[in-house]
C-alpha cells in the first residue's frame, strides 16, 4: 500500500512540474517566503518596522538619490541578533538629508535638503563629535530605489518588512482553519445524523455572514494589532475547509477499506484520521492555496479600512491608504507599487492552487 502511495505521489509531482504556471507560482511563493523571513537582513532601512522618516525628501520617485549625513550615536546595550532578526534595530540611526556641505577645521556645516534648494539654512556640527574620524565616512549618497512614502521612508524597506505581514497571515489564517474545517467538518460527515445537522446549522449561519463583517466583529473584539488579525481571519476561513472534509467524508466512509477497519474494531478518532483523511486531502489541499490568496485580500482590506496591522507597522494595505491620493497627483506609484504586490501573491497561490488541481486529479 505504501509503494502505491507513493508512485501516486510521484505521478503527482511529475504531473506538477509539467505547469510553468504552477512552478513559476511556487518559486514566486519560495522567494517571497525568504523575503519575509529576512526581511530585516534584506531591508536598506533595518529600522524597527522601517520606520526612519525623512520629512524633506518625502514624496520621492523611484531611483531618488540624496547625500545623507549619519551622525555618530552614543554606544547602546547590544541587541541581541535573534531580536533584531525579527523585529529590526531599536534604536536607528540619525540621518540627515543635504544638499551640501562644508569642512572648516573645527567643525562641520551642512545645508539641509529642501525642495527649493535654499542655501540660507544651515547647521554647524563640532568636529569633536566625529570621535576623530573621516568626516567623510559619514557622508554617503543614498539611493530610494522605489522612492520614498509621504513621510519620506524608504518605500522599498516597507515593502520587504510588509511583505511578512501578507506572507504570515496566510500560514497562520490558514492553519487556524485547517485544524477547525477538518475537526468539525469529519466529525460532520462521519457520524452524520443530528450531529451533522447541528454542525451544518452553526457552518450555514457563519456562511450567511459577509466574511468581511465578520473578521471586522471579531477583530474589533480581540482588538487591534498584529496578531489579532491573523486569529480573527482564520477564523472566517474554517467554513469552507468543513464543508469539503464534510463531502469527502460521507463519500470516502461507504468504501470497502472503511468497513474493513470497522471490522477490526478500530476506533472512530483511527478510522477518521488514519485512513480516511489521508485519502481526501487532494481538496483540501487546493482549497488552503485558495484559502492563502482570500487570507491576504482580508488582510489587506483591513489594513485600508484602518482596522489591521496598526500603524507604524508596514503593511501593503496600510500603504495604499496612506497613499490613493495620490494618484491624481502624478505620484501613482506610491499606491500602485503595494497593489502589485498584493496582486502578484495572491495571483500565485491562485495559480499554484490550480496546478495542485490539476496534478491531485486521479482521473487525468
Amino acid at each position: 500500500m505504501n509503494t502505491k502511495t507513493n508512485s501516486l505521489s510521484k505521478l503527482a509531482l511529475q504531473k506538477f512540474k509539467k505547469s510553468t504556471t504552477g512552478v513559476f507560482s511556487f518559486w514566486y511563493i519560495i522567494l517571497c517566503g525568504f523575503i519575509a523571513i529576512f526581511a530585516y537582513i534584506l531591508a536598506p532601512d533595518n529600522s524597527s518596522n522601517a520606520n526612519q522618516m525623512h520629512l524633506e525628501i518625502h514624496s520621492k520617485k523611484p531611483g531618488f538619490e540624496v547625500l545623507m549625513l549619519t551622525l555618530p550615536t552614543k554606544r547602546v546595550d547590544d541587541q541581541p541578533f535573534f531580536n533584531k532578526f525579527l523585529y529590526g534595530k531599536k534604536q536607528p540611526i540619525t540621518e540627515i538629508p543635504i544638499s551640501h556641505f562644508k569642512i572648516s577645521n573645527n567643525s562641520l556645516t551642512i545645508f539641509p535638503y529642501t525642495e527649493i534648494g535654499s542655501k540660507n539654512i544651515s547647521k554647524l556640527y563640532p568636529i569633536s563629535i566625529f570621535e576623530g574620524n573621516e568626516i567623510t565616512n559619514y557622508i554617503k549618497t543614498k539611493k530610494f530605489y522605489l522612492g520614498t512614502d509621504k513621510y519620506g521612508r524608504d518605500l522599498l524597506s516597507r515593502m520587504i518588512i510588509g511583505t511578512r505581514i501578507s506572507f504570515f497571515i496566510g500560514f497562520i489564517a490558514v492553519f487556524i482553519s485547517l485544524i477547525i474545517g477538518i475537526s468539525i467538518g469529519a466529525i460532520a460527515g462521519y457520524f452524520g445524523g443530528k450531529v451533522d445537522a447541528f454542525i451544518m446549522w452553526i457552518i450555514n449561519i457563519t456562511w450567511s455572514i459577509p466574511t468581511l463583517l465578520l473578521v471586522i466583529a471579531i477583530t474589533l473584539a480581540l482588538g487591534k494589532g498584529f496578531w489579532q488579525v491573523f486569529i480573527a481571519v482564520g477564523l472566517t476561513m474554517w467554513v469552507e475547509v468543513a464543508r469539503v472534509v464534510r463531502g469527502q467524508i460521507m463519500s470516502a466512509k461507504q468504501m470497502q477499506y472503511v468497513e474493513a477497519a470497522k471490522a477490526l474494531g478500530f476506533s472512530n478518532y483511527r478510522i477518521i484520521f488514519n485512513h480516511i483523511l489521508p485519502n481526501i486531502m487532494a481538496p483540501v489541499i487546493v482549497i488552503s492555496a485558495a484559502n492563502f490568496a482570500g487570507a491576504i485580500l482580508i488582510e489587506s482590506g483591513l489594513s485600508f479600512l484602518g482596522i489591521g496591522a496598526q500603524p507604524p507597522t508596514p503593511s501593503w494595505g496600510a500603504m495604499i491608504k496612506d497613499h490613493y491620493s495620490y494618484i491624481i497627483l502624478g505620484k501613482a506609484y506610491l499606491a500602485v507599487i503595494p497593489g502589485l504586490a498584493i496582486m502578484s501573491l495572491v495571483m500565485a497561490f491562485m495559480l499554484i492552487g490550480n496546478a495542485l488541481r490539476d496534478a491531485l486529479d486521479v482521473k487525468n
